[in-house]
């Protein structure tokens, strides 16, 4: 990992690190966000190209992270990225990834045992994989004093009795298997639902669609406010397409409404909106416009 994959800004009291483990072409455009068509990637290429969209080959650029939030004396994790080692034969990008998470927060300046908090945004496979490592032939957390906080309705819709068309996609029952059951194992699983807070700064909010459990955290401190969306958006296009779903979406008509809502709020009230994915600065403020909203300034970070 480079020196450059490791930012750090500060909003209010809450100083939040960013961790970039990796940045690249990811698939075509319009796999990604099926429904938005060549005319609004081209149209804002000088917003999108290079650190969004690579034009030449028409491929959606895109990152694997992971923030860390440093607030009220606790140290968060939002999500974990995919693991190394996991059998993922349903998402070849992650079959057998190897990447350089723990070095990541190494450079950060953390340690497992310094995390006190965990949230997974969602239980998809490239925000889950931290949660645990293997020892001894068998995998347990990642963090030893951290509560996971695991959205309920995602653990219910992954876990031993849900899965996609009421069965057990096999994707599903591996990533559930190697990420979340040892969570709930070793007695570190926090399930929550509509609303949860995580101390004076920071809160939780369910907002399907994407997943059943799909989820957004919030951070307000002394006037600054950020809204870490998740997989809500993948890609910038959806902030000016916000009825473009990615195809990874679960229930695209919930999907839709929810990311609207909560681009409205942060057009409303100045929330610098954080996805998982974007890559470039990763995170950017939101106007409204017309009907819709614009794509505002990017996030500045301070000197590593």
């Amino acid at each position: 990992m480079t020196q450059q994959n490791v930012q750090r800004m500060t909003l209010g009291n809450v100083e939040v690190i960013r961790i970039v483990e990796w940045r690249g072409a990811f698939v075509s455009a319009r796999t990604l966000v099926p429904e938005s068509g060549p005319g609004v990637w081209r149209e804002n290429r000088d917003r999108l190209a290079p650190d969004h969209w690579d034009p030449d080959g028409d491929l959606a650029v895109m990152a694997l992270q992971t923030w860390v939030l440093r607030s009220g004396g606790r140290t968060v994790l939002v999500d974990t990225g995919v693991g190394n080692g996991r059998e993922r034969p349903g998402a070849p990008q992650f079959h057998h990834w190897q990447g350089d998470f723990l070095g990541g927060l190494a450079q950060a300046g953390i340690r497992p045992e310094d995390v006190d908090t965990v949230v997974n945004t969602h239980v998809h496979a490239d925000h889950v994989g931290w949660n645990t490592h293997a020892a001894d032939g068998a995998w347990v957390p990642t963090f030893p004093n951290a509560r996971y906080l695991i959205p309920a309705a995602d653990d219910r819709h992954f876990g031993p009795d849900g899965g996609y068309g009421g069965g057990r996609a096999e994707h599903d029952r591996l990533v559930y298997e190697d990420s979340i059951a040892p969570v709930h194992r070793a007695g570190q699983a926090v399930l929550w639902d509509g609303f949860h807070r995580i101390d004076e700064h920071l809160t939780l909010e369910s907002v399907p669609g994407h997943t059943p459990g799909s989820a957004v955290l919030r951070l307000a401190s002394r006037g600054d406010r950020a809204v870490f969306a998740g997989d809500l958006l993948h890609s910038p296009v959806q902030i000016l397409r916000p009825d473009c779903n990615s195809c990874f979406c679960l229930d695209p008509a919930q999907a839709a409404a929810g990311r609207r809502r909560i681009l409205a709020r942060a057009a409303a009230e100045r929330e610098l909106v954080v996805p998982a994915h974007f890559g470039g600065a990763g995170a950017l403020e939101v106007r409204a416009e017309g009907g819709g909203f614009a794509l505002g300034p990017w996030a500045a970070y301070g000197a590593e």
